[in-house]
């Protein structure tokens, strides 16, 4: 009915809310440690919470049970897929959780975004004229939430790029992984490919944050000014932070990297494409909410397959490849100079 539909839309903060809760009360974590199923009550003792509050928890965990968060038996509750990747001892999405969850607040003005002119974001209206990124700086706080976040989320997304197209990284000699924060995506690269030497690059405020290894360098810059050279520069998750005119610099200060390295080269770029031959509709959902929060943050986008033709051409790539998805809502793009 469109009445129940316009209701369940009303309520959908409910989700990321219900979620976020989880991720505090570590109920994931508590449940793993106690190595079966686990009774609502054995789990209530745990957090812990008053006793007239379990009835309460029973009713978060039924919904959360409905979400696919978890499963429940008559022995008690368990981990699911979804859940294990909460934990902070695997991929640690929660950092992610946490994150991103905080952005609801900032899009309960969203109107706001189409009754004024020009290209200024929600998010520089309403912290006074401040980038995303110059508050990243400014706020160590802001700025670590935000590099935990994209840390958790590297580590799953790397694993699943690997297991899916080792290929892409064959025969290379080295790596640039431009936008690379504190290193989690060169990590998992390295360990995959363990002759591939790797750098990591990024302002240098957020690389003096970066992980230490001998397995891989760390180089701090300005990715609108110059990129170290390699055999192939990755970007993930960057473009889509960007509009249109700044996307086509970035590929051209990739493309000058490549061929300043003489011996041909490519770009790997991991990032949405919007209608990308998708038959998961919550795939296809999570895409177009990934498109609003970067209007909201950034003022930017994600883009379909035309428009990610159009800033590839644009910086003078002579030819691309995409590949069919297989990474839940992420594509790969290669670039050939």
């Amino acid at each position: 009915m469109d009445l129940t539909r316009i209701q369940n839309l009303s309520l959908s903060y409910i989700r990321s809310s219900a979620l976020r809760c989880a991720v505090e009360l570590d109920i994931s974590g508590l449940i793993q440690a106690y190595g079966r199923p686990m009774p609502l009550n054995e789990l209530a003792r745990s957090i812990p919470i008053p006793p007239e509050k379990d009835s309460m928890l029973g009713r978060l965990m039924t919904f959360l049970v409905n979400q696919g968060i978890f499963v429940q038996s008559e022995a008690g509750y368990q981990l699911t897929p979804a859940s294990e990747l909460l934990l902070t001892k695997g991929s640690n999405m929660a950092a992610y959780v946490c994150a991103v969850t905080k952005g609801g607040k900032l899009c309960d003005r969203l109107s706001e975004v189409f009754m004024e002119s020009g290209e200024r974001s929600l998010f520089e209206k309403v912290y006074d004229g401040k980038t995303f990124w110059e508050l990243t700086k400014e706020n160590p706080e802001f700025g670590k939430s935000f590099n935990d976040s994209m840390a958790s989320l590297s580590n799953s997304l790397m694993r699943e790029l690997i297991a899916s197209y080792p290929h892409i990284f064959d025969g290379l000699n080295n790596l640039v992984d431009v936008g690379g924060g504190t290193g989690t995506a060169v990590k998992c690269i390295v360990e995959a490919f363990p002759r591939l030497r790797c750098t990591v690059f990024d302002l240098p405020h957020v690389v003096a944050k970066a992980l230490k290894s001998e397995s891989f360098d760390v180089v701090g810059g300005d990715m609108f000014e110059k990129i170290p050279p390699a055999d192939v520069i990755f970007l993930k998750n960057v473009l889509h932070d960007w509009n249109n005119e700044d996307c086509v610099r970035i590929l051209k200060r990739c493309k000058e990297a490549i061929e300043s390295n003489n011996n041909g080269g490519k770009v790997i770029a991991v990032d949405i494409i919007i209608g990308l031959e998708s038959n998961d509709p919550i795939a296809t959902e999570t895409s177009l909410l990934h498109d609003i929060s970067m209007m909201v943050l950034f003022g930017s986008k994600e883009r379909n397959k035309q428009e990610w033709h159009n800033i590839i051409i644009r910086a003078g790539y002579s030819d691309y490849k995409i590949y069919p998805v297989q990474l839940g809502i992420y594509s790969v793009v290669e670039l050939y100079p």
